[in-house]
């Protein structure tokens, strides 16, 4: 086969499979997403997360866990939208770092009349890397998502013509 002929058959499987890999990817920002909210939830450090901050952070990770799960059937299905939403929804992840994360690093609380920061330095780098881990799956999804999608409309564009 030639290079030509190997490019129209991989754009002419487009047509007949689904896009996994995005798909695929996106499942796993939510998995990094998960781990971010268990390690952040499990801790227990005086009454320091026992604030309105973490009721917005309950909730976005519901959101965020219900359009990631949506957009991983979209993008899938090749339909555009949800790769641009999923581009949005990795940026969102890397905001999240500057809000509880690094808030909570730099904050030091006295429990038993001794101080200590609410959250040290193997807990931050933890939970960072997981929300940036999140965000680099959603990102690499919509990317791919987006290429894919963009090259299977144009090659069913070629075939409409020639009917």
């Amino acid at each position: 086969m030639t290079l030509n002929n190997e490019s129209l058959v991989k754009k002419d499987r487009l047509r007949f499979t689904k896009n996994k890999f995005s798909a695929n990817m996106t499942l796993l920002s939510i998995v990094f997403n998960a781990m971010y909210f268990v390690s952040i939830y499990k801790s227990n450090v005086g009454s320091y997360y026992y604030n309105y901050m973490m009721g917005i952070s309950v909730i976005y990770n519901l959101v965020f866990m219900l359009a990631a799960f949506l957009s991983s059937e979209g993008v899938k299905s090749y339909k555009m939208g949800y790769s641009y939403l999923l581009i949005l929804i990795g940026l969102g992840q890397i905001a999240r770092v500057f809000i509880i994360p690094m808030k909570a690093h730099d904050t030091m609380i006295l429990l038993s009349e001794v101080e200590e920061k609410v959250m040290n330095d193997t807990q931050f780098w933890w939970v960072t890397g997981c929300l940036a881990a999140s965000a680099v799956c959603c990102m690499i999804a919509g990317i791919v998502g987006i290429a894919k999608t963009t090259t299977l409309n144009s090659y069913q564009k070629e075939l409409d013509k020639k009917r």
